[in-house]
């Protein structure tokens, strides 16, 4: 009876150290695995990104995430993360449904290339107070070269000193100013004013501005800032990737090229022979470009590019990478 017993208590160690190992390698892919908010105000957008990378030589794939609380909604952005990239986990403080200091786990549940678990701490306080309209400073679509302006209103219900201090940006192309325009006993109003400059890189913009006030309780809260700014002229998909191709092979592929007005695509070339590609005397905003490409007989990796010559602006070009590999021939050819 002791052997069986010591037998079951060897098992359960073994089953805990197998579990910790597990827990170990995949806790290797989070650089932070807590995030504090502080304090941010009622109903405002209040979200953060957990970056998984990965450093191993097979892909990573995230099952699922769970919150022990609903004042944190976590979602996967990136389910299969390969060899050296990095993936995205979004946590969402819940502002709108919570007040109050809230916090929550939230657990990442890994199902290949091995199971488990990694969680992820989450907490705030959502102060009842201050109050933003809107809830974040949205952008929307600006293009490349253009400036931006929003405004959004500031309102808070509480002690009659209260004031907002000043304003600090995270972001070298984003500016704010703070206004005072109505004070009323304990109601104060503000408006603040964003600007997003000219020589903004183009991409996804996901930024934030802290917000300075004198209250010692809370000496400052955030405002989240996203936007958009979209090429002059974009291209999609960014790069072609044909993949194992075969000597001899045609393969036919489609390039959309996208302005903000009707343009003509005036020529179009490649440093690798084998394309053929038509440019448009047609001026529209977007050009469905096919792209046909005979593979050569040698063997071997092709890299190149697809430069596309347009009539805006002094003849603006955009680039369209281009790989593949070519196997050798295939028997009896």
């Amino acid at each position: 009876m002791l052997r069986f017993a010591g037998t079951i208590a060897a098992l359960t160690v073994a089953a805990y150290a197998t579990t910790a190992s597990a827990d170990q390698w995949a806790d290797k892919m989070f650089k932070e695995r807590t995030v504090d908010f502080g304090a941010v105000p009622r109903a405002a957008k209040i979200e953060h990104e957990f970056l998984v990378n990965n450093p191993y030589k097979e892909d990573i794939h995230i099952a699922s995430v769970r919150s022990s609380c609903g004042c944190t909604q976590p979602r996967v952005l990136t389910e299969t993360i390969k060899p050296g990239e990095t993936g995205k986990i979004l946590a969402a403080f819940n502002t709108h449904a919570f007040t109050g200091q809230r916090g929550a786990t939230v657990t990442v549940t890994i199902d290949r290339p091995q199971w488990a678990e990694v969680q992820l701490q989450v907490r705030g306080y959502i102060r009842t107070d201050v109050v933003l309209s809107p809830n974040y400073v949205n952008f929307g679509s600006i293009s490349e070269g253009a400036a931006g302006d929003k405004k959004i209103a500031i309102n808070y219900a509480g002690r009659s000193d209260w004031k907002i201090t000043g304003v600090e940006s995270n972001s070298p192309y984003v500016t704010a100013d703070i206004k005072e325009v109505k004070r009323e006993g304990g109601r104060v109003s503000y408006e603040l004013d964003v600007k997003l400059a000219d020589n903004a890189p183009k991409g996804y913009l996901n930024d934030q501005l802290t917000l300075l006030t004198n209250d010692r309780r809370a000496t400052k809260f955030p405002v989240k800032v996203e936007g958009r700014i979209v090429p002059e002229l974009a291209v999609s998909p960014a790069a072609l990737l044909l993949g194992s191709v075969q000597p001899g092979q045609e393969v036919t592929k489609q390039i959309v090229v996208r302005a903000s007005e009707p343009f003509k695509i005036v020529d179009i070339r490649c440093s690798e022979q084998g394309f053929t590609c038509r440019p448009s005397d047609e001026a529209k905003a977007v050009h469905l470009v096919p792209v046909k490409f005979t593979v050569p007989n040698k063997p071997g990796k092709v890299e190149c590019k697809i430069e596309i010559i347009t009539d805006r602006d002094g003849q603006q070009s955009t680039t369209v990478p281009m790989t593949c590999e070519i196997g050798a021939p295939l028997a009896g050819t």
